[in-house]
């Protein structure tokens, strides 16, 4: 794992935690931002996934194929 991928699954995790405090408390704002940070971070931890699979090809290993 690289640190593409565990920055945008953090960045996923505390987008979920700010879309689901925006609910509760009807800040559409905060529920608004907390969404685009999770679909940034699902496009990062994506785009390490990528780069993790050339590393692989690139050393002659096959890469984990995964449903993302």
């Amino acid at each position: 794992m690289n640190k593409e991928q565990v920055k945008g699954r953090v960045d996923e995790a505390v987008g979920k935690v700010k879309e689901v405090t925006g609910k509760a408390v009807d800040d559409k704002s905060l529920q608004a931002k907390g969404l685009a940070q999770q679909v940034g971070g699902k496009a990062r931890a994506t785009a390490g996934d990528v780069a993790e699979d050339v590393k692989d090809a690139v050393k002659g290993r096959d890469p984990v194929v995964t449903d993302r």
